[in-house]
């Protein structure tokens, strides 16, 4: 997987180093040179100083080519500018902006561009955003036994019935994020695209629970 990261702060410099640790290639763009000594000296990625919604900016560090975008730069106007210059001119599939303003979250979700918070797991959460086949676990309880994952719904389950997504007795979907507002589910609810659930589920079973997730849905909900 390709990614471009803009900015290279503490959140930006965190998550190239961890994707390029993960095996993939990655491209940060600054404004400032020097914010590239927050990188590993062993990092293998490319560094690109310039405005990160430069469209020239943004080919030379591979958009066109890229499977993911990370907006993590210290503004949100300039976050979301980067974030909807690659949705909507680049067409990438998976963009994260970071937002430090979370009233205006839910007007950016609707925009179909995930957000996160200026929080400690801000890294964690952007990796959730741009790699959806993660394994990372929000919960678990003190036995081990239960934990609660959080997943993006892929487009291939749109339109539906949530408990299709569910394992009886293994996984339990018991809320969900859509544009940016977070409700409890019902058995009528239909899945949209972009949607972020929330599921409480067997710790041994999250791998299945994945590879269900990833599966395309047939007819009448069967796999």
């Amino acid at each position: 997987m390709h990614v471009v990261v803009v900015g290279c702060g503490r959140v930006g410099s965190g998550l190239a180093a961890t994707l390029v640790e993960q095996g993939h290639t990655v491209s940060v763009i600054d404004r400032k040179a020097t914010a590239f000594r927050r990188l590993p000296e062993n990092f293998s990625g490319d560094t690109i100083v310039g405005v990160g919604f430069d469209r020239t900016r943004l080919r030379a560090a591979g958009i066109e080519r890229a499977d993911a975008l990370a907006a993590v730069t210290n503004g949100d106007n300039s976050n979301i500018l980067i974030a909807r210059t690659a949705r909507e001119f680049f067409h990438v599939d998976r963009v994260v902006a970071r937002i430090y303003d979370q009233r205006r979250a839910a007007i950016y979700e609707r925009l179909g561009i995930s957000t996160v918070a200026t929080v400690q797991w801000a890294i964690e959460r952007v990796l959730r955003r741009i790699q959806p086949d993660t394994d990372g676990v929000e919960w678990v309880d003190p036995s081990a036994r239960v934990c609660l994952v959080e997943r993006v719904v892929p487009v291939s389950w749109a339109g539906r019935p949530l408990i299709e997504l569910e394992a009886e007795g293994r996984s339990r979907v018991v809320a969900l994020t859509r544009l940016g507002v977070a409700q409890l589910v019902s058995a009528a609810l239909l899945t949209q695209e972009g949607d972020i659930v929330w599921v409480a589920i067997d710790g041994d079973h999250i791998g299945e629970f994945d590879r269900h997730l990833a599966s395309a849905p047939t007819q009448g909900g069967q796999h």
